[in-house]
Formats: structure tokens, sequence, C-alpha cells
């Protein structure tokens, strides 16, 4: 009788965490297939331009097409290295990696990649676990898993101010890719 007690207690628990695992192992998995689509899209946006006119910005007060495509480099670095992988942040007034500064069309894009692959790398090693922890996001009160999604937001809304910049030029932007 006891044995049987056990192994039902043990097929009940297995059962239950079985699909929360499975659940947060397809997050993960649909997750970085988002992130990879979203690379594709912002890579295609970004060589689309003219390096002529990657300072163009469709207001004094905007930013210009260079400075939204590395803000999105700075952004995705900080949601996930510091963030989700608890790395210091970079110092904004003295780190240039990430600026515009200096950087051809070329350089600019290969910073993008690097990010990318950086922050894919991060994410194919995150523990899910910690989905659930909070930490202040600019003093909100989120939780990892939350960050996630904030990470991908960010790269669409400052991709979407490119894709404008591109038809405020006359430039056909590239075919939308699905899923990102």
């Amino acid at each position: 009788m006891k044995h049987i007690f056990i192994l039902t207690t043990i097929f009940l628990l297995n059962s239950v965490s079985s699909p929360l695992f499975a659940q947060q192992d397809s997050f993960i998995e649909d997750y970085l297939e988002r992130l990879e689509n979203s690379r594709k899209y912002l890579v295609l946006v970004a060589e689309k331009m003219p390096e002529d006119k990657y300072a163009f910005k469709a207001s004094p007060e905007s930013s210009s097409f260079a400075e939204n495509l590395m803000h999105i480099a700075w952004a995705m670095d900080w949601h996930s290295q510091t963030l989700l992988g608890e790395r210091k942040a970079r110092d904004w007034n003295t780190d240039t990696e990430l600026k515009v500064e200096n950087k051809s069309k070329k350089e600019m894009i290969a910073t993008i990649e690097k990010t990318f692959n950086e922050t894919i790398k991060l994410i194919t090693e995150f523990d899910t676990t910690k989905f659930n922890d909070r930490l202040d996001y600019l003093g909100l009160d989120r939780t990892k898993r939350q960050i996630f999604l904030l990470l991908t937001d960010h790269i669409t809304h400052h991709r979407g101010q490119m894709l404008v910049y591109l038809r405020l030029n006359g430039i056909k932007p590239p075919r939308y890719v699905l899923y990102q």
C-alpha cells in the first residue's frame, strides 16, 4: 500500500511539473525563432537605407536612422546582458561600442549582428526557473519573463521608426518577415 501511495505521488508530481517545464522550454524555442526573424528583418532594413541617408531624421528632435539602429543594439544589450544576465550595465557616457560615432553603415550592421548573437547566446542558456525573478525596470517592478517581452517590443518600436524613414526617403522597405 505504501508503494502505491509513493508511486501515485511521483506520478502526480511528474504530470504537473512536466508541462510547466515543457512550456518554459517551448517559450525559449519560440522566442529564439522570433528573435532570429527579427534580426533578419532588421538587417534587411539597415541594408536598404543608403549610407548617405543614415543621418536622416524625420524631425530635428528625432533620432537619426543610424541612431535608431544603434539604440536597438544598446537596449538589446541592456535588456539581455544586464537585466537578464545580471552583468553590470555599460556606461553610456564612456562606452562607444554601441554608439553611432565614427561607424560606417557596414560597421553598424556588424555591431547589430554581434549584439543579436550575444543576446541569442544568453537566451539559449537562460535558466527558465528565473522567469519569475523580479527586478527594477526603470522604477517599475517587472519579472524577467516581462523583460523578454519588453526586449522584442523595443526592437519592433525602433525598427518601425526606421521603416518610416525609408518611406520618407522614397525607399520601399523590404518585405515584412513574419513572426518577429
